[in-house]
């Protein structure tokens, strides 16, 4: 069973704090980003999301960060958890990022 409870880390630096996931798979904590468009100071950044718990513990998952204390945007990430080759798990994940624009305009650049 994979269990997100704890510290991770990505390529770039990054890394997240998951607290306890309860019994219907939910869970909340912190993203400490290594990079950042913004000129303003990184800071942690609260997340809420979402694991589906199979018996076979290559679950599934979503989460969705707002950064809020630097940035006018949003994160959503989903992934999955596998096994590496030392037994250690690893999360596969995709993000899509929101920032904030000033008009219906210019909508097309907000999104990556």
């Amino acid at each position: 069973q994979c269990d997100l409870t704890g510290w991770w880390e990505n390529d770039l630096g990054s890394k997240m704090h998951v607290s306890e996931v309860d019994s219907q798979g939910n869970f909340s904590g912190e993203y400490h980003t290594a990079v950042s468009s913004t000129q303003k100071p990184i800071k942690p950044s609260p997340l809420i999301g979402t694991q589906h718990l199979d018996e076979d513990g290559r679950c599934t998952f979503g989460f969705t960060v707002n950064w809020n204390k630097f940035s006018d945007s949003t994160s959503v990430f989903v992934g999955q958890c596998f096994a590496g080759d030392n037994r250690e798990d690893i999360l596969q994940t995709a993000w899509l990022l929101r920032e904030k624009v000033d008009s219906l305009h210019d909508d097309w650049k907000a999104t990556r």
